[in-house]
């Protein structure tokens, strides 16, 4: 088990616990993503420096300081990230400024996830990425991905019940 097995666990529990508000399925660990994500990590932390990586995949950058020890825990980067929802309004389709972290949180076909994080005791750097990745500006697709919170299990149950519908018209009218 390595050391950072909790902070990783308490990681994708915090996206997952999000994206249900938001009608999105849960992430899924991938370890390529993982090692990918521990790559840029360390990177940034040899530089000391924030950035993104050139990776195709979703990714979201998360860094803190502290003069003191500090341990950081898996929900506070997610937390970070997903604060952003205060400057996201659902009524605009497509991107907005400063709510990139929030919306690659909540992104519905993004399924899975990578995790790294690098520290030397007070400087930590959290690298999450995403695949399929999110925030694609294509229309119609922020619509489809970022559903508003208290969307839950209400949308997926509506997609089925439309379905059934579709079908159950298909059977009568044939």
């Amino acid at each position: 088990v390595g050391k950072y097995e909790s902070f990783k666990k308490e990681f994708l529990d915090t996206h997952n616990a999000y994206r249900a508000q938001h009608g999105a399925p849960p992430l899924t660990f991938n370890t390529e993503l993982d090692d990918a994500a521990q790559k840029w990590a360390n990177q940034m932390l040899a530089k000391k420096k924030l950035g993104h990586s050139d990776t195709d995949d979703g990714e979201n950058v998360f860094y803190a300081w502290s003069s003191e020890t500090k341990t950081l825990t898996g929900k506070e980067a997610v937390d970070s990230w997903y604060s952003e929802i205060k400057d996201y309004d659902f009524k605009k389709s497509g991107h907005q400024p400063k709510t990139g972290h929030f919306t690659q949180v909540v992104w519905k076909s993004s399924t899975e996830l990578g995790v790294g994080i690098a520290t030397d005791g007070n400087t930590v750097f959290v690298v999450g990425q995403y695949r399929p990745a999110g925030n694609i500006t294509n229309a119609g697709y922020y619509q489809k991905n970022v559903l508003p919170k208290g969307t839950g299990n209400t949308h997926t149950h509506f997609d089925v019940l439309l379905k059934v519908l579709c079908l159950y018209q298909i059977i009568i009218t044939d």
